[in-house]
């Protein structure tokens, strides 16, 4: 079954909401930018923050 391209993606927000002096969330790792204008980006522009977020946390040593 192809993908649906109109399912939205999911905020990978799990609730620990504190930024770091880089301006990156302790949580997500998203940075203050991409949580602030989450809800206007497209679904690619989702996936690729999501993306992005999942790199930061390894490069941190952390999981999510």
């Amino acid at each position: 079954m192809p993908n649906n391209p109109q399912k939205n993606i999911a905020s990978p927000c799990i609730g620990v909401c504190v930024l770091d002096n880089n301006d990156l969330c302790e949580g997500c790792f998203r940075s203050a930018e991409e949580i602030g204008c989450w809800s206007m980006y497209s679904n690619e522009k989702k996936q690729a923050v999501v993306q992005l977020s999942w790199q930061r946390a390894k490069e941190a040593g952390k999981l999510l």
